[in-house]
């Protein structure tokens, strides 16, 4: 492997790290490797609490990150109805509770053909946006007001596969830049209640796939041990 000519690395990303703390923990691995630094970087965030595929580029490939970036993106999760937290996930306790007494099998099908096509989606307070040069989870996580605009996403694809309220399970196929956690907010509204993304997976980046991503572990012995 030719980690400074470049690779793409596909990365099972662990749960509660950030998609930084994966290029950091590679980067070292990769300089210890090679006796020297090289450019790392990942292909599209993941949130902490979200598992699933990160692509990382090294040397020369991190040019194509922005190409990356921009391809669809295939996810499976878990909604909690019910409640609503502040991040949209539960990263934050829930603020407000919500009735699920009226909520059906059948509501929720139909409500998910809602969700289909292009749409405007509101972004998540606490998300990387920046906002006057600082992003909007920092000032979220203090108190301050945070004004976000709408931005347009497609959903090509939304899909129950299973419900047992207050859990229910989907696979979403995606442009880039729909945030899951809104999807949750919107789709807990339209259902006349409240819900927060409670769960999720990124399963595929472009023809990338989650099946064929090695673990953090995995991808550290591949450095390691590859021949450079």
């Amino acid at each position: 492997m030719n980690f400074e000519q470049g690779e793409v690395l596909l990365i099972d990303k662990p749960l509660r790290w950030t998609s930084f703390d994966v290029v950091n923990k590679l980067r070292y691995a990769l300089t210890r490797k090679i006796g020297k630094r090289i450019k790392v970087g990942h292909a599209g965030t993941l949130d902490p609490l979200a598992t699933g595929l990160l692509l990382i580029c090294t040397g020369k490939m991190t040019k194509r990150i922005d190409e990356f970036t921009g391809m669809d993106k295939e996810y499976a999760g878990t909604f909690h109805i019910g409640a609503t937290t502040p991040s949209y996930d539960s990263e934050t306790e829930p603020d407000n509770h919500f009735s699920t007494a009226h909520i059906t099998a059948e509501l929720i099908y139909n409500t998910a053909q809602k969700f289909s096509g292009a749409m405007e989606q509101m972004p998540p307070l606490f998300s990387a946006i920046k906002v006057a040069g600082t992003a909007a989870y920092i000032k979220a996580r203090k108190g301050k007001e945070v004004e976000l605009k709408k931005r347009p996403v497609v959903i090509h694809q939304f899909e129950i596969t299973r419900i047992a309220v207050p859990e229910v399970d989907f696979r979403v196929k995606c442009s880039k830049g729909t945030y899951i956690r809104s999807l949750a907010f919107d789709f807990g509204k339209a259902l006349n209640s409240g819900a927060y993304l409670s769960k999720l997976c990124r399963t595929k980046i472009g023809d990338y796939k989650i099946e064929d991503a090695l673990s953090l572990e995995q991808a550290i012995e591949r450095i390691e041990t590859a021949n450079t």
